[in-house]
């Protein structure tokens, strides 16, 4: 009787001991689920790179730049919109990222179309 005893409240310590630990699983904080967009984040900084040496070169004008650079706002916006309910859904998401092909076709077609920035011209006197 006593080894019933024992085994009985090893196993009865064994479940409360788990059920403690599922408790203390569920009210930690919880993660929110797409809401990280992390993957915009760098496309942005990679874009704005390639519009930065672009126009330094010349291979960009002031209005390709200007224009590059309000798509840039553009994805920008698109994506605080969408983060700002806490959870970006995957269409949100996939305007998003539509949003970022459309600005990389722009950004290699304005860099690559033969146009260049004006010379700059040096003050006559």
């Amino acid at each position: 009787m006593f080894k019933l005893q024992t085994t009985s409240a090893l196993a009865l310590a064994s479940i409360l001991s788990l059920a403690s630990l599922a408790a203390s699983a569920q009210t930690a904080a919880p993660v929110e689920r797409g809401a990280s967009t992390p993957h915009i984040a760098q496309k942005q900084d990679r874009q704005q790179q390639r519009i930065d040496k672009a126009s330094a070169s010349g291979g960009l004008n002031a209005a390709e730049t200007n224009r590059l650079d309000k798509q840039q706002t553009h994805i920008s916006n698109l994506q605080d919109k969408a983060a700002a309910d806490g959870t970006v859904t995957a269409k949100e998401r996939s305007r998003v990222r539509a949003a970022e092909r459309r600005t990389n076709h722009h950004i290699a077609r304005q860099a690559h179309d033969g146009q260049t920035a004006a010379p700059a011209t040096t003050p006559q006197q």
